[in-house]
């Protein structure tokens, strides 16, 4: 088709810039604690205020795009994204680059949608698969460039350039769509927007992390602000029941083809997200990675992705979906297992590279056929809500799974961290100190190495748990692709 490239770009420039900004935060986080003295918790705000105004308000996106136009939300997404960017590369306090993230998770939440609405307006269904698989698999790549580069960045200048990454990408995609890049909006849209239940589900999203990454600290007071994000919640799907125009119509639902993809992105993302968290961490704290290695840790996993998705991409329209999906949730939840077996030490490609490609085969098989699976389920009209719909399950799961497996960690860490200090006869002064650091988890420090060692021992302890919590998530997918998506291909 006419420009059919040209969209492309745009359309893979544009989505990259939450894609590499994702990896890139994650393998800047041990800089970040030790750099603004922050707590895991504080950490864990860095992604999930993001995190958290992208799930809300992805659905608004979606609706905004095909309200107003694809073409000039998505602009209005990469502007917005590139000078929160700048705003956190130029921050000196945890406070401050929390509240520059959250309005990238703003800006993500319009340009995101919109990425994917103009591939499905742009593209006719017999091509439309392979077409989202070539963006999968260049949003991969581009994914790829950003761990490493961002790793070099924070070991040999600072870890707020990992943030300046993102405005020659934004430039770049910028140009192209406002060049090449046709305007195409849903013209049978109601012309309201559901504002309330934006606010429903932001407040109840917000409410329902801050319960589970501060309980720990909080205790009572989290479980009552949780209890409110539940009635949030709740308030939020009797809103969009009776809404005339709601962000997401629940008839939508109706489809066993989209409930169903939706509800296993949710579990492959919980997963994906809550390990992805924990695994620079892991690689830095314990396992003494520099940040320049443990951003390539992960360059297997984003190559096969892309070496992959547009072959995986075409599987749907000649298998249907459930057959990979199904495939690629079992190999992922295989990745996660070969992951929990390692210790502290050994070389990477005998601990961590086997793992990784495992989920890099997986995640390759499942990521091109769900989102084809979704957007072939609804009409073109509804293709910007489509899309927010789908893109904010996955963000929803990843916000609640760092929240839940931190949670966890933390617990485990904790109770193993006692178990194993008892045996070392410390002092009183050492003790004290060890407890005031607890809230790092493995980026405390002491000057006893017995210490730091039983701390490194907890870690990898906590880790395991949180990897069994993955496969079991990985298994549900699995099993939600074989009992609920139509087995027939794609028309």
């Amino acid at each position: 088709m006419k420009n059919g490239g040209w969209i492309l770009a745009a359309t893979i420039l544009g989505s990259s810039l939450a894609f590499i900004d994702g990896t890139v935060v994650n393998v800047a986080l041990p800089a970040l604690q030790t750099a603004l003295q922050a707590t895991v918790s504080d950490v864990q705000w860095v992604v999930e205020s993001y995190a958290l105004l992208l799930a809300s308000l992805l659905l608004v996106g979606g609706s905004l795009g095909d309200l107003y136009g694809r073409r000039k939300i998505f602009l209005y997404g990469v502007v917005l994204f590139a000078g929160a960017s700048a705003g956190c590369g130029l921050s000196h306090s945890i406070d401050w680059l929390i509240f520059a993230r959250s309005i990238q998770g703003v800006g993500a939440a319009l340009l995101i949608p919109g990425s994917l609405a103009l591939i499905s307006a742009s593209f006719p269904a017999e091509v439309r698969g392979k077409a989202i698989g070539t963006w999968s698999g260049f949003t991969a790549i581009m994914a790829a460039i950003g761990p490493v580069l961002g790793g070099w960045l924070v070991q040999h200048v600072s870890w707020h350039w990992v943030f300046f990454i993102n405005l020659p990408i934004a430039a770049l995609a910028v140009v192209l769509t406002l060049w090449k890049v046709p305007e195409s909006r849903n013209t049978e849209i109601s012309p309201g927007l559901d504002w309330s239940g934006a606010v429903l589900a932001t407040i109840g999203l917000g409410a329902v992390t801050f319960a589970l990454i501060e309980a720990p600290q909080r205790g009572i007071a989290a479980g009552a602000v949780g209890i409110a994000g539940v009635c949030a919640l709740g308030g939020f799907l009797v809103v969009e029941a009776r809404s005339a125009s709601p962000m997401v119509s629940l008839k939508l639902f109706r489809s066993r083809n989209f409930s169903g993809a939706n509800l296993l992105t949710f579990f492959l993302y919980a997963a994906l997200s809550g390990i992805l968290f924990f695994f620079p961490l892991n690689l830095i704290q314990v396992q003494h990675y520099t940040p320049t290695q443990a951003g390539g840790a992960l360059l297997p996993f984003i190559l096969i992705v892309f070496v992959l998705s547009r072959w995986s991409g075409g599987l749907v329209a000649r298998y249907g979906a459930r057959a990979p999906l199904t495939a690629g949730s079992v190999i992922v939840a295989v990745g996660y297992f070969v992951l929990m077996l390692p210790g502290i030490g050994g070389e990477y490609w005998k601990t961590v590279f086997p793992g990784i490609a495992l989920l890099g085969m997986g995640m390759a098989l499942c990521v091109a056929p769900v989102t084809t699976t979704v957007m072939g389920a609804v009409s073109r009209e509804q293709a910007g809500v489509a899309s927010g719909v789908n893109n904010a399950v996955s963000r929803m799961a990843g916000l609640l799974a760092v929240a839940v497996f931190g949670l966890a960690m933390y617990g485990v860490f904790n109770r193993t961290l006692d178990r194993r200090l008892r045996t070392l006869h410390l002092s009183p002064a050492e003790i004290q100190s060890v407890n005031a650091q607890r809230p790092k988890l493995a980026g405390m420090e002491s000057n006893d190495p017995r210490v730091m060692t039983e701390v490194g021992e907890s870690f990898i302890f906590g880790y395991r748990t949180i990897l069994w919590l993955a496969v079991v998530l990985a298994l549900s997918s699995a099993v939600t692709a074989r009992v609920w998506l139509d087995p027939r291909k794609e028309n």
